[in-house]
C-alpha cells in the first residue's frame, strides 16, 4: 500500500514561497508579469505588510512559522553574540527558537513536511529538510555542514542530481538549485507542507542596488520559477488543491556607507581586540545592518554610552535611538541597552579598526581590506525600522483555503503565521499575530 493512503493527515498540501527582498514597491512590475500577475488577480492578498524589528531573514522567516516576534520567538538577530570570533555563527538551528511552529502542528496533525534553505531550521523535526547552513568551522564544508543538520539522505539524492547546478551562494545559480530540488520535492515526496526560500533579489540587491537593472532581471526570474510551480502542480493534479502562498520578509534601501561603533566603545575603552576578534568588553555593538544593538554590561556607562550615540546622531550617523524597553516593545531584544536607527545611507558593521567605509574607500595601508570589500559591495541592505516609508512587503495565497480576490489593506508579518496555521485548519497555542480571517474560508467569517 502506499504510504499516502496510510497517513492520517486529511488536510490539503500548502507551499510557502518566500521571495526575499521583494517587496510593495515591486509590485507594480510584479503585477506585469505573466505567472504573478495571474496569481496576484485571482489570490487573496496583503500588499502592504510589515516586517519586524530589526528586519532581518532570520528573525522574520522564524516570525512567519511562529506568529511571534522576535523578543518572543528569541531569534533576534541574523547572527549570534560570539565577539571573539571574527566570524559569528547564524541563529542556524531550530533549538534557538522557543515555542512551536507551523511545522511542528503539521507534524503533529500526522503530515508530512519539506523545507527548503528556510532559515533556522537546521536539526528540525522536518522530514525532507535543506537547511540553510554555512560552514564556519576549519573541519567543515558545505557538504558537511548541511547533512548534519538537514536530512542527509534527501540533500545526497539532490546533490546528485542538481548540484552541478550550484556554485556556492552565488546567484542565480543557487536559486537554481533550490528550484530543481524543490520541483523534485515535490513531484516525489508530495509533502503536506513545503517552505521554500529563494533569496535571488536580495543578493542582488546587496550587490547593485535596490532599483538596480540586476535586481529587475533576478525579478523576472522568479516568476519563470513560479511558472515552473504552477506547472508542476498541474502535473502532479494539485492544481486546485493545494494551498500556494507567495509572501517577503523584508524589503532593502539603498546605502553608502557603514558605521563601525565598536570603534568608538574601543577608542573610549570599553571595548579591546586583535585580528578582527573582541578580546573584552564593557559596551558591543552588534550588528543587524540597517540597525545596530548596542549592550552593556557596566551599568554605569549606561549614561556616557547614550551621549556617544547622540553625538553620532547629531552628525547624521543614526536616525533613532531606542532603549531596550523601548526595543522590547518593538519586538527586538530587550536585553540590549539600547538599540541604534541607521542615518540615511547608514548601516552598521561589527568592526572596531575603523569608524566607517565609504564607498570607494581604502584601509590606512593603502590596500583594500577584504571584509571591508566584501561589505562595500552592499549598495542596499535590510534591518531597519519596519515603520519607514515606503519599506512593506507582499503577502498572497491562492487555493481552497483562500478567498480569491480577497484584500487587507495592511497586516504584519506576525499575522502571517497564524493565518497559515488557520488555512491549514490548525492554531498556535500563543502568538502574538491574529488571524487574518477576511482572507480566508474559515468558519467565524
Amino acid at each position: 500500500m502506499r504510504e499516502e493512503k496510510q497517513r492520517p493527515w486529511g488536510g490539503d498540501p500548502m507551499i510557502v514561497i518566500s521571495l526575499d527582498a521583494v517587496g510593495t514597491e515591486d509590485l507594480p512590475f510584479l503585477k506585469s508579469l505573466p505567472n504573478f500577475g495571474d496569481f496576484w488577480r485571482e489570490a487573496a492578498v496583503c500588499e502592504r505588510v510589515r516586517s519586524v524589528y530589526p528586519s532581518l531573514t532570520y528573525p522574520a522567516h522564524t516570525t512567519i512559522v511562529t506568529g511571534k516576534y522576535p523578543a518572543n520567538h528569541g531569534i533576534v538577530n541574523n547572527l549570534r553574540i560570539q565577539p571573539r570570533r571574527e566570524k559569528p555563527d547564524w541563529f542556524w538551528q531550530r533549538r534557538f527558537v522557543r515555542g512551536e511552529t507551523l511545522y511542528d502542528l503539521v507534524r503533529e496533525r500526522g503530515g508530512r513536511t519539506a523545507a527548503l534553505l528556510w532559515p533556522v531550521t537546521g536539526k528540525a523535526g522536518i522530514r525532507w529538510n535543506l537547511p540553510e547552513v554555512l560552514p564556519n568551522r576549519p573541519w567543515q564544508n558545505q557538504i558537511t555542514a548541511s547533512f548534519f543538520n538537514g536530512s542527509p539522505l534527501y540533500e545526497l539524492r539532490l546533490e546528485r542530481k542538481f548540484g552541478h547546478l550550484r556554485e556556492g551562494v552565488r546567484q542565480p545559480q543557487l536559486d537554481d538549485f533550490v528550484q530543481a530540488s524543490l520541483l523534485d520535492t515535490l513531484k516525489n515526496c508530495r509533502p503536506d507542507l513545503t517552505l521554500v526560500h529563494f533569496t535571488d533579489v536580495d543578493s542582488c540587491r546587496h550587490l547593485h542596488g535596490v532599483k538596480s537593472p540586476q535586481a529587475e532581471e533576478a525579478l523576472r526570474r522568479h516568476d519563470r520559477r513560479l511558472g515552473e510551480i504552477f506547472s508542476a502542480l498541474e502535473a502532479l493534479g494539485l492544481k486546485d488543491r493545494a494551498n500556494v502562498v507567495i509572501l517577503g520578509d523584508h524589503y532593502q534601501m539603498d546605502v553608502d556607507r557603514a558605521v563601525c561603533l565598536n570603534w568608538y566603545f574601543a577608542r573610549a575603552g570599553w571595548l579591546s581586540g586583535r585580528d578582527g576578534r573582541v578580546l573584552a568588553w564593557k559596551v558591543l555593538a552588534r550588528e543587524c545592518d540597517g540597525s545596530c544593538y548596542v549592550y552593556v554590561r557596566d551599568r554605569r556607562l549606561i549614561g556616557p554610552v547614550r551621549e556617544l550615540l547622540e553625538r553620532l546622531l547629531c552628525r547624521g550617523l543614526a536616525s533613532r535611538i531606542y532603549t531596550g524597553r523601548e526595543a522590547a516593545a518593538l519586538g527586538a531584544d530587550g536585553s540590549c541597552a539600547f538599540m541604534v536607527e541607521g542615518g540615511a545611507g547608514v548601516y552598521y558593521q561589527n568592526r572596531f579598526d575603523v569608524p566607517e567605509i565609504r564607498a570607494g574607500a581604502q584601509d590606512g595601508a593603502g590596500t583594500r581590506n577584504g571584509s571591508a570589500a566584501r561589505n562595500l559591495l552592499q549598495k542596499a541592505t535590510h534591518g531597519f525600522y519596519p515603520g519607514r516609508p515606503g519599506y512593506t512587503t507582499i503577502f498572497g495565497g491562492r487555493g481552497p483555503a483562500f478567498r480569491p480576490g480577497a484584500r487587507v489593506e495592511t497586516m504584519g508579518l506576525v499575522d502571517e503565521g497564524p493565518t497559515l496555521a488557520a488555512a491549514l485548519g490548525m492554531q498556535f497555542s500563543r502568538a502574538d499575530g491574529k488571524i487574518q480571517k477576511n482572507l480566508l474560508f474559515i468558519s467565524g467569517n
